[in-house]
């Protein structure tokens, strides 16, 4: 695959078509878990191992598999890497994994992970399918994780609370008091604050886009330097 068709990837997973907050897929984890930041940390990492996975299994299976059992088979691909992940992080992150509860098994039926496999790596070569799925589950980690820090942000005045939960007891320093005495706001922690904030960084997102499309037009409508306008007067018989 061409490097051009990888950047192009790139700029799709991470803001072109961005899974959170343009296809606006697997928004149950977005609003649920986003908290705090090593909530997000833990959901978005875990999203990304499971789409990488499947769809690296999905495009090396993708020519023996018959159209008729090939979603069943994309889920039970997706199953079986979701267990996967929760048995390794009730092995090295248990606090964590009782926090995220529910949420970790429900990446099964995320529909950014079964649209990749399906959309892209089951019509692709081994490496795109792969970076494809690495790449999308990066730009629905980076919205995790700017939702995570905006609310913990505002639900507590701290940022980075906690990470010792993932990153171990050497983490347990790196919690930053931006407001002392800050009187927790309960809407932010909450699910509604959840909404909330994702509608500012989808508005904010589409304020860019409007920018960088009026000075790309701008920028073709420009006459290139040098040139010249004749203007033409009266009649050709």
């Amino acid at each position: 695959m061409a490097n051009a068709d990888y950047k192009e990837l790139s700029l799709n997973g991470l803001w072109k078509n961005n899974p959170a907050i343009v296809q606006l897929l697997g928004l149950c984890p977005l609003l649920a878990v986003t908290g705090s930041v090593i909530n997000a940390i833990g959901m978005g990492l875990a999203t990304i191992m499971v789409l990488t996975v499947s769809n690296t299994c999905v495009s090396l299976i993708r020519s023996v598999v018959s159209d008729a059992v090939r979603l069943p088979t994309f889920v039970m691909i997706i199953a079986a890497a979701v267990t996967c992940i929760e048995l390794l992080m009730q092995a090295f992150t248990y606090e964590l994994f009782q926090i995220l509860g529910i949420f970790l098994p429900l990446i099964t039926t995320n529909c950014v992970i079964l649209g990749r496999a399906d959309a892209y790596a089951s019509k692709n070569s081994l490496l795109p399918a792969m970076y494809d799925g690495f790449i999308m589950g990066m730009g629905f980690l980076v919205v995790l994780v700017l939702l995570g820090a905006l609310r913990e942000i505002a639900g507590t005045g701290a940022i980075f609370n906690n990470m010792d939960l993932l990153f171990g007891e050497a983490a347990k320093g790196w919690k930053i008091v931006l407001v002392s005495d800050y009187k927790q706001f309960l809407l932010a922690i909450l699910p509604p604050g959840a909404f909330i904030f994702t509608g500012f960084i989808i508005a904010l997102k589409n304020v860019i886009d409007n920018q960088i499309k009026q000075r790309t037009e701008a920028a073709k409508e420009k006459p290139a330097a040098g040139s010249k306008r004749v203007r033409v007067t009266g009649q050709i018989s």
